[in-house]
């Protein structure tokens, strides 16, 4: 980057202009112990649950292999450009997503409120689905499992075991032992009359969540450089099991029947709007821009760490991961239509959690060695949630941290406790008998249209009240070089045009919320789009805020509320700046 000129005693004020160093925290930042502890931690965020079941559904339910053209290029220009653009920022202000804003354009500092609103929403149902998988987990550990057969005590007369079996009557009131386990034996949603009703707590899923928070509590109390080390585990497991699964799949009759359907391109849905929302809004939510997470996760980097390339490599990563998981998936979809003489798309209709829950279990129920395998995959599932659950409260935490320093700087630990604990308090409605109806709610509303104008709002407040230009300056205060055309377009133009269509389509075509038969009441909508709002609505309000309580005329307050706060320079962060990239 060249020499830097010694700094006078005195640091002088900076205006926030291109290349400004922001002030240095008045307690020493944590920093990543090794650049793997960072990358680990991006990756495991941003690879989770999604990518093995929304994924592989999404493909092949909008054309298979051609859907990988409109899915490349919103990655290529929407995705990646935001996943780096957040990165940078994240690292250049070494702060978390609430107190950027002064840094950046003050009044949008709403957005910050706002992110927390929605990682606390997530968290109320996210662990829930972790907890299911630990339920999983611990009922893996039998000879039989128990979901291979109708001999069980919650099984109905409806259970029917067709699996592999000639002149077997399969009606539309029929169950497969697998669906009967997950619904009658884990959630026990027959005690539930519905969002009315949603019935007492299951105390089993209430043990499996305490330790669930339990777990994530021990690897965030300490910040990153404990959740560094624990994502070691949690980030990798995943792709030894991936490989395992994906090779037994290969080896099963009809796997490749499965990997046709999932590939087959079916050029004509390349003409469906429809087909590009879901491209776009399946690679927003995958990467993970808007939750805050890349923002606190950067934040503890080095000042001249190579951004741009983790960005690159991580995107890459999280990208592939979903086309293999398609695969892995796939593979067994294929045995079970082979197993069961019907059409793979028979077999390929659930989606979302019963994919997880139902389908796969049930076809590692009728595999040699279904002991080992059911294990392994739901211990593959709770690690995959477990590392996205510590970026996104993480996010949170560094956020708040971050905004509140004198008083939250040296208790941590009991900030965390409390954090957890209101997040524990918040899923005991998930765990109750009508559970899995408020996950299903909660995950339609809580973090849906709301958080992607959120990023649409970051976009525009990035890259046109800020400046492409002066954010350009910080990229090359770091990095040494500017970002290139390509990138500064996608910032100022295509990016925000790319959510701002997902955000009008999403709520132009909104179906209506059924599960497992249920219909959802039109009260229920209602409450979800009033979840969704609940966070949104911190931005206009602090708009409002910020310019009823700055002084001045009124032209005045916005110039203050739209110019970033002053910066200044200090000899301690220009120490830490001189430290190569990494």
């Amino acid at each position: 980057m060249g020499e830097r000129c010694p700094m006078p005693a005195g640091p002088p004020q900076h205006d926030g202009g291109p290349g400004a160093v922001p002030v240095p925290p008045a307690h020493p930042r944590d920093k990543w112990s090794k650049k793997m502890d960072f990358l680990l931690s991006v990756v495991g965020f941003a690879v989770d649950l999604g990518n093995v079941w929304r994924f592989p559904y999404i493909c092949y339910q909008n054309g298979g292999g051609a859907f990988l053209i409109p899915y490349t290029l919103m990655a290529v220009f929407g995705g990646v450009p935001l996943f780096y653009m957040e990165l940078a920022l994240g690292q250049f202000h070494r702060t978390g997503a609430i107190p950027i804003w002064k840094h950046i354009c003050p009044i949008f500092k709403g957005i910050g409120f706002a992110i927390c609103i929605i990682g606390l929403y997530v968290s109320f149902y996210y662990n829930t689905i972790i907890a299911w998988a630990l339920y999983y987990f611990y009922s893996s550990f039998s000879g039989t499992l128990p979901w291979a057969s109708c001999d069980n005590p919650w099984n109905t007369p409806n259970c029917t075991n067709y699996f592999g079996r000639n002149n077997v009557t399969w009606t539309n009131f029929s169950r497969s032992p697998a669906e009967e386990f997950y619904t009658r034996k884990v959630l026990e949603l027959q005690k539930s009359g519905g969002l009315y009703n949603v019935g007492g707590i299951r105390w089993q899923l209430l043990l499996c969540l305490f330790l669930i928070f339990t777990i994530v509590y021990f690897s965030l109390w300490k910040g990153v450089k404990t959740s560094g080390k624990v994502v070691w585990v949690t980030a990798t497991l995943p792709y030894l099991v991936l490989l395992i699964l994906l090779l037994r799949g290969a080896t099963l009759p009809g796997a490749w029947r499965g990997v046709l359907f999932y590939l087959r391109p079916d050029w004509g849905k390349l003409l469906s709007t429809a087909v590009w929302v879901d491209a776009a809004a399946q690679i927003f939510f995958s990467l993970g821009p808007g939750f805050g997470v890349l923002l606190a996760l950067a934040s503890y980097n080095h000042f001249h760490n190579n951004c741009y390339r983790d960005a690159l490599i991580t995107s890459a990563v999280n990208c592939l991961t979903s086309f293999l998981s398609g695969f892995v998936i796939f593979t067994v979809l294929g045995y079970m239509a082979e197993m069961r003489d019907v059409e793979v798309e028979d077999v390929a209709r659930d989606k979302g959690p019963s994919l997880l829950f139902i389908t796969y279990p049930e076809a590692i129920a009728n595999m040699v060695g279904s002991t080992f395998f059911a294990i392994i995959f739901f211990l593959m599932m709770i690690t995959l949630g477990l590392d996205s659950t510590f970026g996104g409260l993480e996010a949170v935490i560094t956020a708040v941290m971050d905004e509140y320093p004198q008083v939250l700087a040296r208790h941590r630990e009991l900030f965390v406790l409390g954090l957890i604990t209101v997040c524990f308090l918040g899923s005991l409605s998930t765990l109750t008998y009508g559970g899995a109806y408020v996950v299903k709610l909660l995950e339609e509303f809580g973090a849906g249209c709301s958080i992607l104008a959120v990023v649409l709002l970051e976009t525009i407040a990035v890259s046109w009240f800020y400046g492409i230009q002066r954010f350009s300056h910080d990229v090359k205060a770091m990095l040494g070089f500017t970002p290139g055309l390509f990138w500064k377009v996608c910032w100022v133009a295509i990016s925000p045009a790319l959510l701002a269509f997902i955000v009008a389509s999403s709520l132009l075509e909104q179906p209506p919320l059924a599960l497992f038969g249920y219909q959802y009441p039109a009260w229920s909508t209602s409450l979800g789009h009033l979840i969704g709002a609940s966070s949104f609505i911190c931005i206009p309000v602090y708009m409002v805020y910020k310019l009823v309580w700055t002084p001045g005329s009124l032209k005045q307050r916005l110039a203050v509320c739209i110019r970033p706060e002053k910066t200044v320079r200090d000899p301690q962060v220009e120490a830490v700046g001189m430290e190569p990239a990494l």
